[in-house]
């Protein structure tokens, strides 16, 4: 059911059963590193490139996802995934082994949320009783198709953000558990017309702000109805640029209640990743492995999964092209 400009109210209220996520040596070495499944030795994972590792590492996520389930392959109905590289060969590859309908997602970083509200739609509608949401990103191969290759030495700014190495995978269920999808607000674009590929952060704040407001006001919520929410990735640069946005609009909001996955899954003052994490896998592997048990535990009950993805393409980056922005929001309670 759709309620308000576009929100939508799930009725049979999907679950979310399973979440996982591997990393490399980064990632271990971060303060998220205990809520990781499994971390890789070395950003190759034993392959000969790294578009190569990222699929292994894709691959190993949904793995142990259905592990922690208890599910076969054969048990899933369809397979909702996508990342950075061009025609999102890391999911469509993985998908290769899996024995059910694929559906390939691309929303940039916001593809984890954009994966949970349309398997959440599937099964809320009966088309679908098991779900695979998941994603990937990995650091080298999106330096090179996105910006230079690391071995050109570019000097980059310090409100740039590090790509993680790291994969996120989640199954929903129809079957009744302790955490449910309730709602889910797919974003709109938003372009403030900005050109500079290592300024991601502050690109997508307003679009981050713009599915926030969308979501409280389509739901008549105030921010205390939530535990958290969790945005990805704006890194330090763009969370700042997403607390003056709201500070503007006069918003009334507790600041340590809004949190930012590219900011959880690094320590930014010890690890060389300037703003903080950026990627496919940074906010899946920080809800799928560290959110997801905290609602489980019901250490927390209510939160909002903001995930923030900029739609630009190396091709119209080369052509001075602006980044266009968007953020999905799901709503993840225990019932």
């Amino acid at each position: 059911m759709k309620k308000g400009k576009r929100t939508w109210i799930f009725a049979n209220k999907p679950s979310l059963i399973s979440g996982a996520a591997v990393g490399a040596q980064m990632e271990k070495e971060g303060p998220m590193a205990p809520s990781f499944d499994y971390f890789f030795d070395d950003m190759r994972a034993g392959k000969l490139s790294f578009e190569m590792a990222e699929r292994a590492f894709l691959q190993k996520a949904c793995n142990i996802a259905l592990e922690k389930a208890a599910l076969q392959k054969e048990d899933i109905d369809c397979f909702l995934a996508g990342d950075l590289m061009n025609q999102i060969i890391s999911s469509s590859f993985t998908a290769r082994d899996l024995p059910c309908a694929y559906l390939g997602q691309f929303g940039a970083c916001s593809t984890s949320a954009q994966a949970l509200l349309v398997g959440a739609a599937l099964i809320d509608s009966g088309f679908a009783e098991k779900v695979l949401c998941a994603t990937v990103s990995h650091n080298a191969s999106a330096e090179k198709q996105f910006r230079f290759p690391n071995e050109y030495g570019i000097q980059k700014p310090p409100y740039s953000q590090f790509t993680v190495n790291a994969a996120g995978a989640g199954i929903l269920s129809s079957e009744k558990a302790s955490v449910c999808i309730t709602a889910a607000t797919p974003g709109r674009v938003i372009d403030i017309g900005i050109t500079d590929a290592f300024n991601l952060g502050a690109a997508m704040a307003p679009a981050a702000f713009d599915t926030i407001k969308t979501h409280l006001e389509d739901m008549a919520l105030n921010f205390g109805h939530y535990d958290l929410i969790i945005t990805g990735d704006l890194g330090r640069t763009g969370h700042e640029c997403l607390m003056d946005i709201l500070s503007d609009a006069k918003m009334e909001f507790d600041s340590k209640r809004i949190l930012d996955g590219g900011l959880l899954i690094y320590n930014t003052h010890t690890q060389n990743v300037f703003s903080g994490g950026s990627g496919c896998g940074c906010s899946a592997a920080v809800l799928f492995v560290h959110y997801l048990p905290l609602l489980q535990q019901k250490e927390i009950r209510r939160l909002l999964f903001v995930a923030t993805g900029a739609l630009m393409s190396p091709v119209s980056m080369q052509q001075g092209e602006s980044i266009p922005c968007i953020a999905h929001a799901v709503s993840l309670e225990v019932m």
